[in-house]
């Protein structure tokens, strides 16, 4: 978990864990409406001090009654989330406290340990509860993170963390892992590949052609245009790898049109395979492609453009 453990002399390592996921503040509570209160004598100051640590005292101790021995906070903007005095008191009852959890973090962290969110103390219970076997604290980097191992739940849930020496690396590394983890859902969700470099747009391009040469009037000149649109992507490719785009795409329409279907742009080689090396999951050439055709129809339905000032 990204977050920061704020222990104040607490536990740094739980076994057989308890954990619990809070959505309210440890805190005194404020009025909805800014306001101020002005007390003049020390007396009622000091009654306004205990009742505070009171009131937290009481939060504290049915936390730590429930069972629970490791608390994640969720952050909060409206106020502070957990108090200094909160932290101590968790710490006496032996409860590891890890606050500033993010809300984009919530529901990866609940499917994992199997907890459900907790928005009230008055609803904190055992049966919204997490179990892992060991929660601690351990150092990284960039500072310290903490680390839920043996999570008893169905739901297989990993963590990477990427390491670079600067941001840019990390970011780079950050967009390579989504891409390969895109690649492996849409194997998932559709099991087929297909040859790349080009290979089927190419083949399309062609069997359009063909199509187009059986119609009529516009029908016929759009399915022209449609497949000169796909051979702009092996176009694209050859001159992205330094190559002759017009004469790399001229010889791999020929051999298309010879039926080496499987043929495409080896860009190591600099040339035409009769099988591409490249696979690429048929899932990412169908989306490609409608939603493509989609923009295409949306912008060619409009009629007129008014600009405003």
């Amino acid at each position: 978990i990204n977050a920061e453990y704020m222990g104040a002399g607490g536990p740094t390592r739980v076994t057989n864990a308890k954990i619990a996921l809070i959505q309210f503040q440890l805190s005194p509570p404020k009025t909805d409406m800014e306001n101020n209160v002005v007390i003049s004598d020390y007396a009622k100051m000091d009654r306004v001090i205990q009742e505070e640590r009171e009131y937290l005292l009481t939060m504290c101790k049915k936390i730590a009654k429930s069972g629970c021995n490791v608390l994640l906070i969720q952050k909060s903007i409206l106020r502070d989330a957990v108090t200094e005095t909160s932290l101590h008191f968790l710490a006496k009852l032996k409860v590891m406290v890890v606050r500033d959890v993010e809300r984009t973090d919530i529901e990866f962290i609940c499917k994992s340990v199997g907890c459900l969110p907790i928005s009230s103390i008055d609803c904190f219970s055992p049966a919204k509860f997490g179990s892992a076997e060991k929660v601690e604290e351990i150092s990284g980097m960039e500072g310290k993170i903490v680390k839920i191992t043996g999570v008893k739940t169905s739901c297989k849930a990993v963590s990477v963390i990427l390491r670079g020496s600067t941001k840019l690396l990390v970011d780079e590394a950050e967009r390579s892992l989504h891409d390969a983890l895109c690649v492996v859902r849409c194997l998932v969700k559709s099991p087929f590949l297909v040859r790349g470099g080009g290979a089927p747009e190419m083949e399309m391009a062609i069997q359009i052609r063909k199509w187009a040469i059986t119609l009529e009037g516009v029908a016929s000149v759009c399915a022209r245009a449609y497949a000169e649109a796909l051979e702009v992507i092996p176009e694209m490719l050859a001159l992205n790898a330094g190559l002759d785009s017009v004469g790399v795409c001229t010889q791999l329409r020929a051999h298309h049109a010879e039926g080496a279907r499987h043929a495409g742009i080896d860009v190591r080689k600099g040339a035409i395979v009769t099988e591409s090396p490249v696979q690429v999951p048929l899932q990412v050439l169908t989306s490609m492609i409608t939603h493509a055709t989609e923009t295409v129809v949306m912008i060619l339905r409009i009629d007129d453009i008014l600009q405003t000032r």
